[in-house]
């Protein structure tokens, strides 16, 4: 009886991480919000580009690469440089945990992109736009979307 209490207690500690999804107009609302459009010349129909082909928005994504590092969240985002995935990592330049970067409250994700694209070559950073946003017409990725 006391090990189905405590099976019982257990299962509601468990806490599981529902991959959130979010559609490209609420990203959009987001992006807009956290002042992206126009961040370092960038528009915001790149971040939205550039956010699909990373994850297909999708917060909790992970690639595991072949040097054995990890890519993170929305932006797929790295754990060689820019997250911490261990304890002891002397990199980590956006100071910041990976986990943090899949979490639904997009901040940290956010803030991180932003010392991306300012601290190296803008987006070229991210393979996804490079291939499939740069020197495009991307009017269309906030097409019906309300943005302020």
């Amino acid at each position: 009886m006391k090990a189905a209490g405590i099976l019982a207690l257990m299962g509601c500690l468990v806490t599981v991480v529902e991959p959130k999804v979010y559609t490209r107009c609420k990203l959009a609302k987001i992006f807009s919000r956290a002042s992206l459009d126009n961040y370092r010349g960038f528009s915001l129909g790149n971040w939205i580009c550039m956010a699909y082909y990373e994850s297909h928005y999708n917060t909790t994504a992970q690639t595991q690469l072949e040097d054995g590092s990890t890519d993170y969240g929305i932006f797929q985002i790295n754990s060689d440089t820019w997250c911490r995935s261990t304890k002891l990592q002397e990199k980590n330049r956006c100071h910041v945990a990976c986990s943090a970067l899949m979490t639904d409250d997009l901040t940290d994700a956010i803030i991180c992109a932003k010392k991306i694209v300012k601290e190296t070559d803008g987006m070229n950073y991210w393979q996804g736009w490079k291939k499939n946003c740069e020197g495009r017409d991307l009017s269309e990725w906030k097409k019906g979307c309300e943005v302020s």
